[in-house]
């Protein structure tokens, strides 16, 4: 992956998640008869703008892209030609002000309900929830998971793939809960085991805390299903279907085994002794070196076959139901994870500032328009999350003095306002710091 096409892929979903904040603002303004004198994706100095409109709303594209915003007449920032008081933002009531403010963050989580809600109806190949042998000490192992279990439901609720599995394990790690987990054996045996994870600790969190408790993928047979372009793998020769049976003198029977054979060997020439229509074929690959928590693997870029692999997709009424429920748990998972991370709870390595947000934007690009769509919509909740947060100078900091003032029936003082801004800029200052920390110690730890 290109330093190029990462930069693009960020730039892009910028660009989108920009528009789609301040479309919010701009519409809501409109609806209220507001007056809309710029609307800018970017800051600084304008690389292009154009005039349109009866207001003659001035549309711009700035030379810094980390951000943007609707400038809106306010007696506030320059003088209001009389006949336009009216229009003025700052003469508008409380309800209408909130409701601009409030429409921006919205429209993020908008966005994010309409992007899964189209994927649900487009239908996700989704991984199986069937689990591997847990390897012995884990969690999983304790509580009786055995090779070839299909996880069907967790505290209650159905599962369907290992995404589910994902989400409700990791939101039961942060509750520290025990869960209850109705498997399915490969003999149709139903059983209901308890997996403890009051005792799961904070660095679990940041590695694949689903490996740490024991819970892994099933892999029956290390048949290769897609090949990436222009991956190791593609250039070898190697072809779906493939069935490995040897890594150099290594037999290997499982999928597991050719995983884990081929990440002992990063930079390492191997002949994989495939069968291929019933031939036998010696085919030599060197896996291309990767970093994965903190430790140096060997990757081929070929997937498992799509047998482990189910499409699910949901009609249109159902489909919005789903993508708004996803948007709810991930946006509500955001806020308690922001809840945790002040009260010290959790730590603040979980924060990600540009550089991690840009490498994501690259390999997601780059798996194709799904990932990278899933990828927008995600980031898009983090930042209408982010503008909710009570904090002076984010959307979230303007509803805190708009409800105080519908409280008390006056607006908040000047002075009072000024001290926020001093104290919303220090807090945004400081998470600042911590976002660049956090990425420059990923770059240097892998």
């Amino acid at each position: 992956m290109s330093l190029l096409h990462t930069v693009i892929a960020f730039v892009v979903a910028l660009g989108i998640l920009i528009i789609v904040h301040e479309f919010g603002h701009y519409l809501a303004a409109r609806l209220c008869n507001i007056k809309v004198l710029r609307f800018s994706v970017g800051f600084g100095k304008p690389i292009a703008s154009w005039r349109l409109g009866r207001d003659g709303t001035e549309w711009s594209l700035a030379a810094v892209p980390f951000g943007g915003y609707v400038k809106m007449l306010d007696e506030r920032e320059g003088e209001v030609e009389p006949g336009e008081l009216g229009r003025a933002f700052n003469r508008q009531n409380v309800w209408k002000r909130f409701f601009v403010v409030v429409a921006g963050p919205t429209f993020n989580l908008l966005f994010a309900i309409l992007v899964y809600s189209t994927l649900f109806m487009h239908g996700l190949p989704e991984l199986r929830p069937v689990i591997a042998q847990p390897a012995a000490g884990t969690l999983a192992a304790k509580a009786g998971f055995s090779n070839g279990d299909t996880l069907t439901a967790i505290d209650g609720k159905h599962v369907r793939t290992w995404g589910d599995v994902r989400w409700q394990v990791v939101q039961g790690a942060l509750q520290h809960k025990i869960l209850s987990v109705e498997t399915l054996s490969e003999h149709r045996e139903i059983s209901v085991l308890t997996l403890d994870l009051r005792g799961v600790k904070d660095d679990q969190l940041e590695g694949d805390l689903l490996a740490d408790l024991g819970l892994r993928l099933y892999r029956p047979n290390p048949v290769l299903g897609k090949i990436a372009e222009g991956s190791p793998a593609a250039r070898a020769g190697l072809e779906a279907g493939d069935k490995v049976t040897r890594v150099d003198d290594q037999p290997v029977k499982t999928w597991e085994e050719l995983v884990l054979a081929i990440r002992a060997r990063p930079e390492q020439a191997l002949t994989l002794t495939v069968l291929r229509d019933g031939a036998k074929l010696a085919i030599k690959v060197t896996p291309e070196a990767k970093e994965l928590n903190g430790k140096r693997i060997g990757q081929i870029g070929a997937a498992a076959a799509d047998r482990m692999f189910v499409r699910i997709h949901y009609g249109p009424v159902e489909a919005l139901a789903k993508g708004a429920q996803k948007t709810y748990d991930i946006a509500a998972l955001s806020f308690s994870m922001i809840g945790k991370m002040l009260l010290g709870q959790i730590s603040w390595r979980h924060l990600s500032g540009p550089v991690t947000i840009a490498d994501f934007a690259g390999q997601s690009a780059q798996l194709g328009w799904i990932p990278y769509v899933n990828f927008l919509a995600l980031i898009s909740i983090s930042l209408g999350v982010l503008n909710l947060l009570p904090i002076p100078l984010l959307d979230g900091g303007h509803l805190m003095y708009y409800t105080l003032e519908i409280i008390k029936g006056s607006p908040v003082s000047e002075r009072a306002m000024e001290l926020g801004q001093r104290v919303g800029l220090t807090l945004l200052l400081v998470m600042m710091a911590f976002a660049f920390y956090n990425d420059l110690n990923r770059l240097l730890s892998g």
